[in-house]
């Protein structure tokens, strides 16, 4: 999914609540008009997002809640399908998968992480 600089930025959480391979930091977001979970992880030092969506079946990928990492804290994996992802690049490196994750681009800026809207991707509207 393309973004530019113009399209507009969302806090989300301060850098520290992203931990190494630690726990995810979840929310809301409009996907291609559909309401949709996504979740952020910090690997190898870098914030990374995506739709908490597995690419075999559209299913949440989390095995508890905001626990995407596998035990070793290199892989993201599928709890459902066991499918294993990369962390930095949501490309599906084994198991059940069609493609890759659908990433959300961020933004870490003065101890803030925001996420970047793009053309199918939206904050939920209350």
């Amino acid at each position: 999914m393309e973004s530019s600089e113009q399209d507009p930025l969302y806090p989300l959480c301060n850098s520290r609540d992203l931990v190494d391979s630690g726990l995810a930091v979840s929310f809301d977001v409009v996907y291609a008009g559909q309401t949709c979970r996504a979740f952020a992880i910090r690997y190898q030092g870098e914030a990374h997002a995506y739709l908490n969506r597995c690419a075999h079946v559209a299913m949440e990928m989390d095995w508890q809640q905001d626990r995407f990492f596998d035990d070793s804290g290199r892989w993201l994996i599928c709890a459902s399908h066991g499918a294993i992802y990369e962390p930095a690049t949501g490309a599906c490196r084994s198991g059940p998968c069609r493609g890759g994750l659908i990433k959300i681009g961020l933004v870490e800026c003065d101890g803030v992480v925001h996420w970047r809207s793009q053309y199918l991707l939206k904050p939920p509207l209350f």
